[in-house]
């Protein structure tokens, strides 16, 4: 413990008051005791403050159970008024029912401990017991509204007026079964709170709040929602400051009632839609359905929005899966489906609202596809919160069927032969004629297919539309635009040429012919087609014409001069593909001294591919040949002799490419023969024999000269041996 000095005045303290509880509730009221001598564990004692110049009332003690005064034993026997110690320096007094008669004073003491008196020793508090007089009456003017429109929530709470007590509305809703939900609480502070769910409903302003006074509280839903459909209570609550002058509430008193269930029925729950149709007689005739929406009082500004959907009648009498016509929107804006796109967008359908609870579709011409069933889906739209709309749940009308005796559409196309193609390089040609029946304003594209043999695929050819434009199709190659020409000779005929007819051509040609219809928006619709019979072009391949010249570029040449000879061919007519031929040239010479018998010598040829070979007469490579272009060979003589005098000529052998894509063998032909002569002088022709007689001559005493010498020594060698003589003597023997 600490000195008397040093120790701080004893310190007795309660909460703050006046506490203010209602009748039947409790009330406990703590004490505290600090900066005391003695020991740690204190005693308490409480008692009434009557303030009447009376009595006080001990209640209750922690020390003397004799304490207690017997106006208040059997509450405190009974345990209506208790104490509690809450540690060595605390404890709480507790009334569990109050009672109007204990409105009073209460006084907490604590019996001295300390070496020397000083601060205080009992501390008091106000208590204030108030009678139950808060009540609570809801009321909802229209329980039952459409969606969209507003729901009244009356809460009128009234009490008695006590000092330092303040009041708090609470609205709440229950769906289903689930637990109430608090929408929106106004109080105690004059504060309003929402509920999570509905606090951003509340920023928007679909939550209002109208404090009228004198009790009165009102809560609007404004443009109610089918979610808002339940069960709705008021609670009103009386509440008093926490005790000790906190900023906290402490509520006294609670009653809640129920303001009954709140119907919110959906606006397009109310519509109701009907189909009635205007079917055509024929195809090619309008076609009107008329939906009409009733009941549509309920609905804000009428804003509506309907879809069109259709459904295909098959031939054995299932209906496909419908498919989106058109729609209008809650603001009048057409959106088309996507079958439908083109035919809307053209004028050919078209969809509105035609009255205030009327929508039509028109089709202006009727097509044999547009029979089926038809049905109509209409919505109601309310303006959302944030400004938006929102849209109810679609009413669907009775499905109705649009059909009517449907006249089938019927085409002949014949084809005849105006020109027979006999050779290639003629000209085919071929008329067709159409033929037409329950085709309304029809316009008619022909289309020109080839076939090379029955049963194979067709190539198309040439084509000219409904609009007269004429073009040319990928079977026919575009070097060839030139060679094909179709044109519209009658009212109801075509006829197409064919120029220039090659083997590839040859094969069957037929029209296809398809009828169109035109409305009013010029676009033309597909009604019908036909094939026409079948025209063959055939004419016998004997390949390609074609003949061969030869010319020489001098009739005489002299010797040891260059001589050259060219020879060219010439191709007459069509070919199966322009440029795809190659020929084989062989060159040949009649010798002079050979011209009476007819000899001919090869002499050198090269073949399709280019290749060389020389013949036999050639083999000292006096002559060569060279391809100059695709259709000249020019043989060439090198130093020109006597021997080379005579007649020369070619011959070639075409190849072509035929209508199969393969390399085929053509006719071989021979040049007119050409003659070339070599020009000899008086010394030419006698130089040759007088050189060779000098070289013979020449020879011949060489020849001698040798023998003679290889004689004498063969003598000498052959001589007996013999003395020495005079070298002059020998020299003269000799």
């Amino acid at each position: 413990m600490c000195s008397a000095v040093l120790c701080e005045s004893r310190l007795v303290t309660v909460p703050d008051g006046p506490l203010v509880r209602v009748e039947g509730q409790s009330v406990s009221i703590r004490c505290n005791v600090s900066d005391y001598q003695g020991p740690r564990d204190q005693d308490f004692e409480w008692s009434l403050i009557t303030g009447d110049g009376g009595q006080d009332i001990q209640l209750v003690s922690t020390f003397d159970p004799m304490y207690t005064h017997t106006s208040v034993l059997d509450r405190v026997e009974s345990g209506d008024i208790s104490l509690k110690k809450l540690g060595e320096a605390s404890v709480e007094l507790t009334i569990r029912n109050v009672r109007a008669s204990d409105s009073t004073t209460y006084r907490c003491s604590t019996p001295s401990t300390d070496s020397v008196i000083s601060g205080n020793y009992y501390a008091d508090v106000e208590l204030r017991v108030i009678g139950d007089t808060l009540k609570v009456s809801p009321a909802i003017p229209s329980a039952a509204v459409l969606e969209g429109q507003s729901v009244q929530l009356h809460c009128n709470a009234s009490r008695a007026y006590t000092a330092h007590t303040f009041l708090s509305i609470t609205w709440s809703v229950r769906k289903g079964t689930g637990s109430p939900e608090d929408i929106l609480t106004f109080g105690p502070d004059e504060a309003v709170r929402v509920g999570p769910a509905f606090t951003e409903r509340y920023a928007d302003g679909g939550l209002l709040l109208d404090l009228r006074g004198g009790g009165v509280y009102r809560m609007e839903l404004k443009e109610a929602l089918a979610l808002d459909q339940g069960a709705y209570m008021c609670t009103a609550r009386e509440w008093t400051r926490q005790p000790g002058g906190g900023k906290g509430w402490q509520k006294i008193l609670e009653k809640s009632e129920d303001m009954g269930s709140v119907t919110v029925t959906p606006i397009g729950q109310s519509l109701a839609a009907s189909l009635s149709p205007v079917s055509p007689r024929f195809t090619g005739d309008p076609t009107e359905l008329l939906c009409n929406v009733t009941d549509i009082r309920n609905v804000p500004d009428g804003r509506l929005s309907v879809t069109w959907t259709y459904g295909e009648r098959r031939p054995e009498g299932v209906v496909s899966g419908p498919m989106t016509v058109a729609t209008v929107d809650e603001l009048g804006v057409l959106l088309p489906g996507d079958s439908y796109r083109q035919r809307l967008e053209t004028g050919a359908v078209t969809a509105g609202r035609s009255g205030p609870a009327t929508f039509r579709l028109f089709v202006l011409r009727s097509r044999d596809q547009d029979m089926g069933r038809y049905s109509c889906k209409v919505a109601a739209w309310t303006r959302s919160l944030r400004g938006g709309w929102d849209k109810s749940p679609e009413r669907q009308s009775l499905p109705v069927t649009v059909e009517w005796t449907a006249q089938t559409p019927l085409l002949n196309v014949v084809a005849h032969r105006v020109r027979e193609a006999a050779t290639g390089g003629s000209t085919f040609e071929m008329s067709c004629r159409v033929t037409g029946q329950n085709i309304q304003n029809p316009g008619y594209s022909v289309l020109i297919r080839f076939v090379e043999r029955q049963g194979s695929n067709p190539r198309k050819v040439v084509s000219l539309s409904a609009d007269s434009v004429l073009q040319l199709e990928e079977g026919m190659a575009a070097s060839r635009t030139d060679s094909v020409a179709l044109e519209k000779t009658g009212q109801l005929e075509y006829r197409f040429r064919l120029y220039g007819a090659q083997v590839s051509d040859r094969g069957f040609y037929y029209c296809d012919v398809t009828a169109w219809t035109r409305d009013q928006s010029e676009d033309w619709s597909r009604a019908v087609s036909a094939e026409s019979n079948k025209i063959e072009i055939t004419f016998t391949d004997a390949g390609p014409v074609f003949n061969v010249s030869i010319r020489s570029d001098r009739d005489s040449v002299s010797p040891g001069d260059t001589a050259q000879i060219e020879c060219t061919m010439a191709i007459l007519g069509a070919t199966p593909n322009t440029g795809d031929v190659a020929y084989d040239v062989r060159w040949f010479q009649t010798p002079l001294l050979a011209m009476d018998n007819g000899g001919a010598v090869p002499l050198i040829s090269m073949d399709r591919w280019g290749v060389v070979r020389r013949g036999s007469a050639n083999e000292s490579a006096e002559f060569s040949l060279e391809r100059t272009d695709r259709h000249a060979f020019v043989l060439r003589l090198h130093r020109a002799h006597d021997r080379h005098m005579g007649e020369y000529h070619c011959t070639a052998r075409l190849w072509y490419i035929s209508a199969s894509g393969l390399w085929r063998e053509g006719r071989e032909l021979t040049s007119a023969p050409v003659s070339l002569a070599v020009s000899l002088a008086f010394w030419d022709s006698v130089q040759i024999p007088v050189l060779c007689g000098l070289a013979a001559a020449l020879a011949a005493g060489l020849l001698s000269v040798v023998v003679g010498l290889i004689s004498a020594h063969w003598c000498l060698s052959r001589s007996p041996m013999h003395a020495p003589r005079n070298k002059l003597i020998d020299l003269e023997m000799d």
